[in-house]
């Protein structure tokens, strides 16, 4: 019997190529390296010095000259935010999450559906409404503000008679109406890539339009839902300008209004607690980081795929 023999060195031809490179293609991708590496370091610097600061004593903060990292971490810092007098840091978490959580189903609900209207059906002037749709997307959003509050304090007091002001509605009903017109047009552009065999298949099998879309649309989807799910939860969750519009009562603020509601609150002894104050502001990005960071996979497929990629 011959005996076969197997290289324990399957990688050596790959070396191979790398030996047989041109100098001046390794000096580039060496600058390139070099380059991602400098970039790298300069857009994480600003979080770095963010949690150092979080880990130092009020004396290390205004040391001079400044000290990158501390000398001993101060870990109760992050308990301390959640006991201070008067800034309800838990409760604006709360806010937070509520706000957030019920605008994100309202928007992959409601973008979902009319995305579906759009790419599977034919109806009149479909066409002519998708662009005024998209026409919205140059609007700026300050533009509408005053005609929002208006809506939101007026139409109320002659329905209901009391208005919606310093209420949480402002902030979440929107997301029920429609899930905004940049999220219609991703879902609607992955909606066109599943094929319409499908859809004919399941009629055949005796399937309604809402069935297709639930059972068939919705799974094929998860991808561009994600990347919705992560649009609009980063979108709500560091939304600033609409809750200072609407939020009166500080124990309805958000995170993105507690910040500023715990930077100017007074303290008793008057002692800087900027440490404190990034601490608050890491707890408030901890969120936002972790879904990024386990959605990242949908996210970009569903950019790839909806066919918007750069």
């Amino acid at each position: 019997m011959t005996e076969v023999r197997v290289d324990p060195t399957p990688s050596a031809p790959s070396e191979a190529r790398q030996s047989s490179m041109p100098m001046d293609q390794r000096i580039r991708r060496l600058f390139l390296y070099a380059g991602s590496v400098l970039l790298a370091v300069m857009f994480s610097s600003p979080f770095v010095f963010s949690v150092a600061s979080s880990l130092k004593t009020v004396a290390e903060i205004h040391a001079f000259p400044p000290t990158l990292l501390p000398e001993v971490p101060q870990w109760e810092n992050y308990v301390t935010v959640f006991s201070l007098k008067g800034v309800p840091f838990a409760q604006f978490y709360l806010n937070s999450a509520l706000i957030t959580f019920t605008s994100m189903f309202g928007t992959i609900a409601t973008a979902a559906v009319s995305a579906y209207g759009f790419a599977r059906f034919k109806w009149p002037g479909r066409d002519a409404m998708f662009m005024v749709l998209l026409s919205t997307l140059v609007l700026p959003e300050e533009v509408v503000l005053i005609p929002k509050f208006l809506m939101f304090n007026n139409v109320p007091k002659a329905l209901i008679g009391k208005t919606l002001i310093d209420t949480y509605w402002p902030l979440i009903l929107p997301s029920w109406f429609g899930g905004g017109a940049f999220n219609v047009f991703l879902l609607r552009q992955f909606f066109m890539q599943i094929p319409r065999d499908f859809d004919e298949a399941a009629v055949l099998d005796g399937a309604s339009s809402w069935q297709i879309f639930w059972m068939i649309m919705l799974p094929l989807s998860r991808p561009a839902l994600a990347t919705v799910a992560v649009f609009s939860f980063l979108g709500q969750w560091n939304d600033f300008i609409h809750p200072l519009i609407y939020l009166n009562t500080s124990d309805k603020f958000p995170l993105s209004l507690g910040l500023r509601y715990f930077q100017q609150q007074p303290t008793d002894a008057m002692e800087p607690r900027e440490h404190l104050l990034m601490a608050a502001s890491l707890l408030m990005v901890a969120p936002a980081v972790t879904v990024y960071l386990f959605a990242q996979r949908y996210f970009v497929r569903g950019i790839v795929m909806s066919g918007i990629k750069g």
